[in-house]
């Protein structure tokens, strides 16, 4: 389980290919892999992935070909930013809301609007995922927990980040085009399935 709450920014060191397998390498922040084992899970770009080893280059992972598939990982290359976080342990805050790393899709950006002050980004999703977005409702972009902001009928949201959001992850960078891992919240998720499935039984 993880919180949204992105705990720093990775670099790709290295990725190596064989046998529908993808192995991921990503130098973490200084003193991030203090008590790290085998096994531990970590959301990068809020895919939960499972530790295989590290060394002084990095943390690696193994990626499957259907996460490739699903999430913005496919697109990574040496140098490139990744946002992270480790799993949540019993008693930790809850400063987002609860993410399981599994991403239901991605999102496009189609604008991003600086002000002093304040970043807007202006994300498209795939129509099928469109109902679960609901205005102030949360959502997860890159394994960051976030508020919907302005929303319009035809799958096209905002967001709105403050600085401290900006430094502390790779929306800093994002630009429109950019593709952006989305994972939608479980219990929007839940309730509308329920509220469909209860009024498809009364027709």
């Amino acid at each position: 389980m993880f919180t949204g709450i992105v705990q720093g920014i990775g670099v790709v060191t290295r990725l190596a290919d064989r046998k529908g397998i993808r192995r991921v390498q990503v130098r973490m922040p200084k003193g991030y892999e203090e008590g790290l084992a085998t096994g531990a899970s970590i959301a990068i770009n809020g895919l939960c992935l499972t530790v295989v080893g590290w060394d002084d280059q990095g943390v690696q992972f193994d990626v499957i070909d259907e996460s490739l598939r699903l999430s913005n990982l496919s697109d990574l290359r040496e140098g490139s930013l990744v946002n992270i976080e480790r799993a949540a342990k019993f008693g930790d805050e809850i400063g987002g809301h609860v993410l399981s790393g599994h991403i239901h899709g991605l999102a496009t950006v189609i604008d991003v609007v600086h002000a002093e002050a304040n970043l807007a980004v202006w994300v498209s999703v795939p129509d099928a995922l469109s109902k679960y977005l609901l205005p102030k409702g949360y959502v997860s972009l890159n394994g960051c927990s976030l508020t919907v902001g302005e929303l319009v009928k035809n799958g096209q949201f905002s967001i709105h980040l403050i600085p401290e959001t900006r430094s502390l992850t790779i929306f800093g960078q994002v630009r429109s085009g950019d593709q952006l891992n989305l994972e939608i919240d479980s219990q929007t998720q839940a309730i509308v399935d329920t509220v469909e499935r209860v009024l498809d039984q009364r027709l």
